[in-house]
């Protein structure tokens, strides 16, 4: 194990560590920023199987759905700057989108995954999830599932194309070059949305999927279910071909592929935690931050059957599903397989944890939780 904490802090480490001793850990990185200051910032393990590559300092590493934190948190950037109205149309900014019914679909229920537009269902090529356009197409023809607004299920995929879609018909970027541009730049993020360079790969941890008792069972073995319509656009290859694949780390999915460092997801929360603002940074105001972390709804959500206390384009606090700490009012984004990216407004705490073997259950799991009872003992 590689890095630095301040006094006060060693207990954090440690627990960090017992991951080692207690769990199948392969290399990991963890980050924590209090009032804008680093006070963790350790590595460990190695970013390969055969072990023989070490996880240094700049590393980065696929942290799944951690990214639909860091795309919210994007997104509420124009809704600060007043580019945005979450409560106008979609098809306000996106004309096209009202086809089939959609004309009722507000911008926030795109946020907060009551959109009824969860999976595609148009017929569509393995390997379809690599082309973000012909997934925003296809999502333009398509009829919502349900009346917009009264169901939540997760967007697991679509999400970011449909916040893409509105970004780039409101700033004529990308949505991972709005990212890039807006967020990283400014805040010195190592931190994208796919985009990788061949630099980036040499670099790049390798993600170890777990297929038995996670979603990736269940996509499987039952085919006509929510969830397995969510995957029907990835290639027809095993998943851990699929996560360390060229295409997966070069395309925009914006809800799944950003690759980055643990200490960039902290600093990130730990920057909006703070009201937004580090140094000379502001991403928004502090009554944006707020507008952003209010409970949109407390659903059971029909893709994975889980519990979300959901904010603005993140999720809040929800034990049962993504332990934050102690503080109900902590917010961020977990991944599936473990990673964590989230903020604590009171203790103005950022907080990231980033794996590369990705685990065996449905909720984010004792490694971030061990981590994160340690560090609420000492602040």
């Amino acid at each position: 194990m590689r890095g630095h904490c301040a006094p006060g802090f060693a207990p954090v480490v440690e627990a960090f560590a017992d991951n080692y001793r207690l769990e199948e850990e392969i290399g990991s990185a963890l980050a924590v920023v209090v009032d804008g200051e680093p006070v963790v910032d350790v590595w460990a393990g190695y970013r390969d199987g055969e072990r023989t590559k070490p996880w240094e300092d700049d590393t980065i590493v696929c942290m799944m759905s951690v990214a639909k934190g860091v795309s919210g948190i994007a997104f509420n950037t124009l809704i600060d700057r007043g580019l945005v109205d979450p409560e106008k149309p979609v098809a306000a900014y996106w004309p096209e989108f009202a086809q089939n019914g959609k004309d009722g679909v507000l911008v926030r229920h795109v946020l907060d995954h009551t959109a009824g537009l969860p999976v595609v269902l148009e017929p569509m090529w393995r390997g379809a999830i690599y082309d973000c356009d012909a997934i925003v197409a296809a999502l333009e023809r398509q009829a919502p599932l349900w009346p917009a607004g009264t169901t939540a299920a997760y967007h697991i995929h679509t999400q970011g194309n449909l916040l893409g879609e509105i970004v780039r018909r409101v700033t004529g970027l990308r949505f991972r070059d709005y990212v890039a541009q807006e967020i990283a730049a400014p805040l010195q993020l190592d931190y994208r949305i796919g985009g990788l360079t061949p630099a980036d790969v040499e670099r790049c941890a390798t993600l170890f999927p777990t297929v038995e008792g996670t979603l990736f069972a269940r996509k499987d073995s039952e085919p006509d279910s929510l969830l397995a319509k969510g995957f029907l656009q990835h290639p027809d290859e095993p998943i851990d071909v699929t996560l360390n694949s060229v295409g997966w780390r070069t395309a925009e999915i914006a809800s799944a592929n950003g690759h980055g460092t643990a200490r960039s997801i902290a600093r990130l929360y730990g920057t909006i935690a703070r009201g937004g603002s580090l140094g000379d940074v502001t991403l928004m105001r502090p009554e944006t931050v707020e507008a952003m972390i209010a409970e949109q709804h407390n659903q059971t959500e029909k893709m994975q059957s889980r519990p979300y206390h959901q904010g603005r384009g993140i999720l809040l606090n929800t034990p049962e599903s993504v332990w934050m700490g102690p503080n109900p009012r902590a917010f961020g984004h977990h991944g599936f397989g473990g990673s964590i990216g989230l903020g604590d407004p009171d203790a103005r705490l950022g907080f990231s944890y980033a794996c590369n073997k990705m685990h065996a259950r449905g909720d984010n799991g004792p490694r971030a939780r061990r981590i994160l009872e340690a560090l609420y003992k000492v602040i």
